[in-house]
């Protein structure tokens, strides 16, 4: 079977759609019962990733990464290839293509917050991921909370979608000595937040409640990974002046995977305050990394980390405060989180990941 796979994002600097092709792909390219398959993989300029050629054949379709190049260029260099099925990662798909489409659909909070988004792309978006998921013969997604927001914001069939929780990159291992909770936890205290800068992430309200344990503790710092893409904007350096913290904060825009290995083993506190996802990965990834997670307490955020983090309510920065100074001086809380990490991560594999991706993916072929 010949499986075409949009793979843009996986140039330039990879985010969370890119992190999640390029953990499918490295393990279908080590899982030997897969080499029935060739891919080809359809980006606008080369790749990072060292594929075997053999199976993982590139093509480059020059141009702008946009809707134009995936509806107009694309599907011309598509029909080149005699392909079997479409598989794409990113919410759409070329729409006029005459081929078996599978499309992941990750969350859908263009449409159930249009407020998030600017007009024009809120609309873009809207119409775009709708019409790929009723073209396609199946839509793939990650949690069951994104499945219900699939069926009732697309209004897409629910035999139609299928969750595949994908897998996490993990630089620790949970089950790594857990601290004694009567020592002490030694220092410095780092806070770590890591995703792109969204409104609905609180990333401001992350600051202020960060600001009191500043004041109160010498030795704590938080590091800020991700590129600001709120709307309305918010201004990220001038909410880290007001608290006078521009030496206790870092604000990384994008950082490579080696930099941000190294943040995960040198924080004590992960913190991600977000009020919609379709999961949320990067809280996996900190727990993954021994490193507890305090998360706004939503039904995606319990149905992912589960015992595994520390929750605070809506809109209480105090709160917030609290929860991080727990995580980061009370060893008996951070050793809690930690023993409920085995069992948060259990479902949150690559080797199944890529296993059952193939599967949906065979299954649309079989399906024509």
């Amino acid at each position: 079977m010949r499986i075409g796979v949009d793979a843009r994002e996986l140039a330039g600097r990879a985010t969370g759609v890119g992190r999640y092709l390029s953990g499918l792909l490295q393990e279908w390219a080590r899982a030997g019962h897969d080499a029935r398959h060739e891919f080809v993989l359809y980006a606008a300029q080369p790749l990072p990733m060292p594929l075997d050629a053999r199976r993982f054949a590139t093509r480059i379709v020059a141009g702008p990464t946009g809707t134009w190049w995936e509806q107009a260029r694309l599907p011309r260099a598509i029909r080149r290839d005699h392909l079997d099925v479409w598989f794409s990662p990113a919410y759409s798909a070329p729409l006029l293509l005459n081929l078996p489409i599978v499309v992941a659909i990750h969350d859908v909070s263009f449409a159930a917050h249009p407020e998030w988004f600017r007009v024009q792309e809120g609309v873009r978006r809207r119409w775009l991921t709708r019409q790929s998921a009723h073209r396609a013969r199946a839509v793939i997604t990650i949690s069951e909370f994104s499945k219900r927001e699939i069926v009732e914001h697309l209004s897409v069939p629910e035999a139609k979608i299928h969750v595949v929780p994908p897998g996490v990159t993990s630089t620790a291992h949970p089950s790594d000595p857990l601290p004694n909770p009567q020592s002490p936890i030694p220092g410095p205290y780092r806070v770590l937040y890591v995703g792109s800068i969204f409104n609905r992430r609180h990333v401001v309200d992350l600051i202020r409640a960060f600001a009191t344990i500043a004041r109160r503790h010498a030795d704590v710092s938080l590091d800020i990974v991700g590129d600001n893409r709120s709307y309305p904007h918010q201004d990220l350096r001038a909410a880290i002046a007001a608290e006078g913290l521009h030496t206790r904060v870092r604000w990384h825009e994008y950082i490579s995977e080696e930099q941000l290995r190294d943040l995960y083993a040198a924080a004590g506190a992960f913190a991600f305050l977000s009020e919609y996802e379709g999961l949320g990965l990067t809280p996996l990834e900190a727990l993954a990394a021994g490193v507890p997670p305090v998360l706004l307490d939503t039904p995606v955020a319990r149905e992912s980390c589960g015992g595994g983090a520390v929750y605070v309510p809506p809109n209480d920065i105090p709160a917030v405060t609290r929860a991080l100074e727990s995580v980061l001086f009370d060893a008996a809380t951070r050793a809690r989180v930690r023993a409920e990490a085995g069992a948060a991560l259990a479902k949150y594999g690559w080797p199944r990941a890529a296993r059952d991706t193939l599967a949906v993916i065979e299954s649309a072929v079989q399906l024509r």
